[in-house]
């Protein structure tokens, strides 16, 4: 007898973006490109990055740094997120982040607003979302499986990520081009 893939699971862990999900947008990406010289459509930029010569990458990371270290410290809470994450806390189910950012950020703006994270994974715990890893590490870090475990986001990076690691995700739709991230509209559910 095969089982339903779709049998409701109590929900033990959940996994947030950090800038755009818990905070507000506030990285402008196509500056950020301008200043590193990069086209507007040259894609993601960690993944730019990853094939550019030593020297300009270095001096690309430093950009990109600079920007990510002014945004955790201007940094300003989206409607809901303290008390959605107190809540979570209070039930007793975990609470991860999961950042294409440094961990010193996601570090700083839990401590600015304090919040309370479980664990957090960023860029430099391994690869970065659109990659599976981050949420699978934290499943095993939690002790959940991927099917008690829930991925909340703002981008098509975090809709990806959790359909790989096939986990259920939410959308919060903060991102101009939300409408565009539709996946799977069984696994995703709108906010």
């Amino acid at each position: 007898m095969e089982t339903d893939r779709y049998e409701i699971m109590p929900i033990k862990a959940v996994i947030f973006d950090l800038d755009g999900t818990i905070t507000q947008p506030c990285l402008d990406f196509d500056l950020i490109r301008q200043e590193m010289g990069l086209a507007e459509d040259a894609g993601p930029i960690l993944e730019y990055l990853e094939n550019m010569p030593p020297d300009d990458r270095k001096q690309a990371e430093t950009i990109l740094e600079r920007h990510e270290d002014q945004a955790a410290v201007e940094s300003c809470l989206n409607n809901g997120a303290k008390e959605t994450i107190e809540e979570l806390c209070d039930r007793g189910i975990k609470v991860g982040i999961l950042t294409r950012n440094k961990r010193t950020n996601a570090i700083a703006v839990r401590d600015k607003h304090g919040l309370h994270f479980d664990a957090v994974i960023a860029r430099e715990d391994g690869p970065a979302k659109p990659d599976p890893h981050g949420v699978l590490a934290l499943c095993k870090e939690f002790g959940t499986s991927p099917r008690e475990t829930i991925l909340v986001g703002d981008y098509l990076h975090d809709l990806l990520t959790a359909k790989a690691a096939d986990v259920t995700a939410i959308l919060i739709e903060t991102h101009k081009d939300a409408d565009k991230f539709w996946l799977d509209p069984e696994k995703l559910y709108r906010c």
